[in-house]
C-alpha cells in the first residue's frame, strides 16, 4: 500500500489546527494582561507551528494551572 502525501499533510494539518485552538483557548483563559494576549494570538495565528511552540514554551499559564 503507498502512502499518498496529500493524505499526510492533510493528517498534519489538522494536528496543527488543533493545537493552535488548544493555545488559543489557553491564551484567552489565561491570567495574563489584554496586550500580551494579543501579541500571543497574533503570534500564534501568524506562525501556527513555530507560533505555537514558542508559547508551548514562554507563553502565559491559564488561570486553572495556578491553583
Amino acid at each position: 500500500m503507498e502512502m499518498n502525501m496529500l493524505s499526510l499533510s492533510g493528517f498534519g494539518g489538522v494536528i496543527v489546527l488543533a493545537l493552535d485552538i488548544w493555545a488559543l483557548v489557553s491564551i484567552l483563559g489565561s491570567s495574563a494582561s489584554t496586550g500580551r494576549k494579543v501579541l500571543w494570538v497574533l503570534l500564534v495565528f501568524f506562525l501556527p507551528i513555530i507560533g505555537f511552540l514558542i508559547w508551548l514554551i514562554a507563553g502565559p499559564r491559564s488561570s486553572a494551572r495556578r491553583v
